[in-house]
């Protein structure tokens, strides 16, 4: 089978970006083709297919839009535009089609940064075009269910008219950027997008029931939780020495509604060590840096760092810590933390009830309870063999419920009937 997979980053930033390359890994390890499409970038793999990449935002540095050069008219315009609709990536996406004649169309991300624009020429094309929904990107303008004014979930987007976000300035928290993030996500109900798209794939039962209550027919949702692989996660092996050092663990980016500062606050003022790993694309860190600045702490920030330097952090620690406040979608931090048996506390929110089971793989509190969170981490400093116990369990459940196997059973089954499903259409229409 050849698979176009499609994503508007060919690098890795976090765990979309891992689900992305060890996806596509799993499918090439089947035997199957799996031809990429993405956006041109510095950062980017080296790809085979990389000539029909969108050509990049600026000078192909740009990850995150408050990188971009706001003097730049031509940047911002550019910006824009793919937010609503790119010709030239219709034009390009239309050319790889042609080159390589594939089967079917898997979508990982393409708002704000390819469009949707290449959807209608895969269904053109009579291509089955499958989403895999990460983020709440169809409902929610900030794709995080997150109000920043309130500083807290927010689902009114959800439940009544997308212009609540323009006034709760939801995006980069402005008025006009929000206003033109709603206006295109109106005008991709008006192009009928999530009508157009075949199969959803859903890592979360919690997602799952939101994109229902958005109106997305039940029959093209699928539930299939992300996988797990050793030979992904590289150092843990089954004949690798896992250890248990005396800090905790963060690994992800570091903004609000990620709980940071609850974070910091559950620290401060202890003797508990806290690695947090990551960045911010607001300078979140900086303002955490400022809050700590007078303040007795054994917080240390490692910044930004690949996948290899991670798992020696997730080797070494003696847990990791999950804590945040809006609806994440089933973090493959979770499930990198279980695969180095380490236990995890997180807040007790959104996916992360199917992940983590209080008492056995982890402990769970509610958001923004620093306190609860400094007792959960003292107790499992000071209890180590509870702490270990809890990861132990943790990596039997993904061995068990997140397989590579029954990930790619599932996938590659719903790939099927939907390619048997156009091809009976496309011999009755002739």
């Amino acid at each position: 089978m050849k698979i176009v997979l499609v994503n508007y980053r060919y690098f890795i930033t976090g765990g979309p970006e891992r689900y992305l390359f060890n996806v596509k890994d799993l499918l090439e390890k089947e035997g199957h083709t799996v031809i990429p499409f993405s956006v041109k970038h510095k950062s980017n793999f080296p790809c085979d297919y990389e000539k029909y990449f969108a050509s990049p935002i600026g000078r192909g540095d740009i990850t995150f839009f408050s990188e971009s050069d706001k003097t730049s008219i031509r940047e911002i315009r550019k910006f824009f535009s793919r937010m609503f609709f790119s010709f030239e990536v219709r034009r390009n996406f239309g050319k790889l089609v042609s080159d390589t004649n594939p089967d079917l169309v898997y979508v990982l991300h393409y708002q704000n940064k390819l469009s949707p624009s290449f959807i209608g020429t895969a269904k053109r094309r009579n291509l089955p075009v499958v989403q895999r929904v990460s983020d709440f990107g169809h409902i929610c303008a900030n794709q995080l269910f997150y109000n920043y004014k309130l500083n807290s979930v927010c689902e009114k987007c959800l439940e009544g008219s997308k212009l609540n976000a323009v006034l709760y300035r939801c995006v980069y928290k402005s008025a006009l950027y929000s206003l033109i993030k709603v206006s295109a996500l109106k005008f991709h109900e008006f192009l009928r997008i999530t009508s157009r798209i075949d199969a959803f794939v859903i890592p979360s039962r919690f997602t799952y029931s939101k994109l229902a209550a958005f109106g997305i027919p039940e029959r093209k949702l699928n539930h299939i939780p992300s996988f797990f692989s050793d030979s992904i996660n590289g150092k843990n092996s089954g004949n690798h020495e896992v250890k248990y050092g005396n800090f905790a663990m963060y690994v992800g980016r570091i903004e609000e509604e990620k709980g940071m500062m609850t974070l910091a606050r559950a620290f401060e003022g202890t003797d508990m060590n806290l690695k947090i790993i990551g960045f911010s694309g607001t300078g979140y860190d900086i303002k955490m840096k400022e809050y700590l600045k007078d303040k007795t702490h054994k917080i240390e920030f490692c910044g930004k760092q690949p996948f290899e330097v991670i798992s020696d952090y997730l080797n070494e620690c003696a847990f990791t810590i999950c804590p945040t406040e809006c609806y994440d979608n089933f973090p493959n931090s979770v499930i990198e933390s279980f695969a180095f048996k380490k236990a995890v506390v997180c807040t007790n929110i959104g996916s992360l009830k199917e992940m983590v089971e209080h008492n056995v793989t982890g402990l769970l509190y509610e958001t923004h309870d620093h306190k609860t969170l400094r007792e959960y981490c003292s107790r499992l400093f000071l209890n180590k063999e509870e702490s270990i116990k809890m990861g132990i369990a943790g990596r039997k459940w993904i061995e068990s419920e997140l397989s590579e196997s029954n990930h790619y059973n599932a996938l590659i089954s719903l790939f099927r009937k939907l390619m048997s499903k156009n091809n009976k259409s496309q011999s009755t229409s002739e």
